[in-house]
């Protein structure tokens, strides 16, 4: 069992290294490769495999081999205890083969390919553990991304005009016809659905039902990131839609809601995962001001903390014998001091700590925010945003390393699994240096920026008041202010990411389970039932005892019975001839 596990993290690191250097020639030679496969021609139609290698691809599936082979490495003693643990290693496989042809597909076909892979899979892996939850979830993550497969099934065929799907030939000319701007929209609302983006973004946290291990793969590089990756290549088109300023729009909400969100929640793993919901609402939000080299730059950076900060999440899980809620916890540090410094060193670079992983990407995306012609409003979302992440990151740590033993840590003494550690300090050397590497490597010029030094500071304006904050928030007790309730309701709403969960699963279905409840009971229950199945059996059955109580009441009255229908019997008979 457990050499099936290695022999895939070998393969996986093999690829991951391979990728780099690949990456490496590619970005010192400029090189761009792109190889037709001709499957099948017959008279003028031809089935064609293609594949686009650049150093974006080869970057990227660097990053999603490097994180993958980690993820199976911590799964070796993560899922020990699963039966079927072969079963769960070729899931995420084909997690990773979907994410990989994905991103190396220039043709609209494959790209649909990958993209559906990752949606049926992720339905998999979200009903792992099976029971209502995780069902419920699960259908909700799937019918979330069959709009976003709709919409690119819509692309294909309205790329059927233009006699291929092979996009990368449209890019310079599609941003000047009509018909391509219907391609950007769909497109548009197809990466909004993949990366959660507001009115679909109650499917990330309900995701989380998933493993850990799957939640560290899922929300670090591999599906949240395919909308993204998909509007960096779409990029040149859609750069002067009117539809991509409406984008920057919602993904700012995005980021605005998912912050506040994770300061009501208590769940350790739905923390992370607004976490994750605030950051790709920054990368969106960036991508629709046409920077796409740092969307890309964030996405990649942010992909090493992240499945870091999940992993040492899934241990700490486990140390609490399964319990994932942050008011239980307190002192861990003290128990597993190598796991809180990964939570830590992880949970500070998704702050933007600098010199760490997430402040080449953020602040560089921050300042040139600063620098945008852009309206008060969006400025507010950015820096506020910001804000909240250093607020809820600072509330975690206070609640999970400062504050006191609460009720399960005391009782449960736990050793640190070393191979764990091993495929977690892997991730922690990334999140360290990954940022820096990216920014020498990716830009072959650097943004050139100039700004009063009140605006170069305010990130760590917002950022120190944002650690005051989470400090405040972290000591509150039962008798503060936001035990309210006169602002139960506000609370009740901000915790609920905007009532979103309830609008998407009930808003949307509830007239059809309605409709369907009531066929139920006044057809199948009622009337069908009434004169079919439940009516026959009433008649037979009233028959029945009629008969039988002439049986086996009296010989006499059966006797003169038979007589009396024997003499109406001829007596027909005879009025008959």
């Amino acid at each position: 069992m457990f050499q099936f596990v290695l022999l895939d993290f070998f393969f996986c690191f093999f690829l991951e290294m391979m990728n780099f250097f690949f990456m490496i020639y590619f970005i010192m030679e400029n090189k761009v490769i792109f190889l037709e496969w001709e499957i099948i021609s017959f008279n003028s139609m031809s089935v064609v495999m293609s594949i686009l290698l650049d150093w974006m691809s080869l970057l990227f599936m660097m990053f999603v081999s490097m994180i993958s082979s980690s993820v199976i490495y911590y799964s070796k003693s993560y899922m020990s205890s699963e039966l079927n643990l072969n079963r769960f290693i070729i899931l995420v496989l084909l997690f990773v083969f979907s994410m990989i042809l994905l991103i190396i597909s220039p043709n609209m076909i494959s790209i649909f390919l990958g993209w559906d892979g990752l949606g049926l899979v992720s339905y998999c892996l979200v009903i792992y553990y099976q029971n209502i939850k995780s069902y419920n979830a699960g259908m909700l993550t799937a019918l979330s991304n069959r709009i976003g497969d709709v919409m690119i099934l819509m692309v294909i065929s309205w790329m059927m005009n233009y006699g291929s799907w092979n996009y990368i030939f449209f890019l310079n000319f599609m941003n000047n016809d009509y018909m391509m701007k219907i391609i950007g929209i769909l497109l548009i609302i197809a990466a909004m659905t993949k990366s959660a983006q507001t009115p679909f973004s109650s499917w990330l946290p309900a995701a989380m039902a998933a493993p850990t291990p799957v939640s560290a793969l899922v929300h670090s590089s591999t599906l949240v990131t395919a909308g993204v990756y998909l509007l960096i290549r779409f990029n040149m088109m859609l750069i002067d839609m009117f539809f991509f300023k409406f984008l920057l729009l919602l993904s700012g909400l995005t980021m605005f809601m998912a912050g506040i969100s994770a300061n009501y929640e208590f769940d350790l793993k739905k923390i992370i995962a607004l976490s994750t919901l605030s950051q790709l609402g920054l990368m969106m939000s960036i991508l629709s001001m046409g920077l796409p080299d740092l969307a890309f730059f964030h996405l990649l950076t942010h992909a090493m903390f992240k499945a870091l900060l999940f992993m040492c999440a899934g241990v700490v899980i486990h140390m609490m014998n399964d319990i994932q809620d942050i008011r239980y916890m307190g002192g861990i540090s003290f128990f597993v001091p190598l796991t809180s410094l990964c939570l830590n060193i992880s949970n500070l670079a998704l702050c933007g700590l600098p010199f760490l992983a997430g402040f080449y990407s953020k602040d560089l995306i921050l300042e040139m925010v600063s620098m945008s012609n852009l309206n008060l409003m969006i400025f507010f979302l950015y820096y506020f945003s910001t804000g909240l992440t250093m607020f809820y990151t600072i509330r975690l740590l206070f609640y999970l390393m400062i504050n006191d033993y609460n009720l399960m840590v005391i009782y449960n003494l736990y050793d640190e699994d070393y191979v764990m550690l091993k495929s977690m300090f892997m991730l922690l050397f990334m999140s360290l240096v990954v940022g820096s590497f990216l920014s020498w490597m990716i830009f072959s010029y650097p943004y050139m920026i100039y700004l009063p030094f009140n605006l170069k500071m305010m990130v760590i304006y917002v950022m120190l008041v944002g650690l005051f904050m989470g400090y405040l928030v972290s000591n509150m007790k039962i008798y503060s202010m936001n035990k309210f309730m006169m602002t139960y309701n506000l609370s009740n709403f901000l915790c609920l990411m905007w009532f979103m969960p309830s609008l998407s699963t009930y808003g949307l279905n509830i007239y059809f389970l309605k409709m369907g409840q009531n066929l139920l009971k006044n057809v199948d229950l009622g009337w069908s039932e009434l004169y079919s199945g439940q009516g026959m059996h009433n008649i037979i059955k009233n028959y029945s005892i009629f008969y039988n109580f002439y049986q086996m009441n009296n010989f006499k009255i059966y006797l003169f019975s038979f007589f009396f229908w024997m003499l109406i019997f001829y007596l027909l008979l005879y009025l008959l001839m």
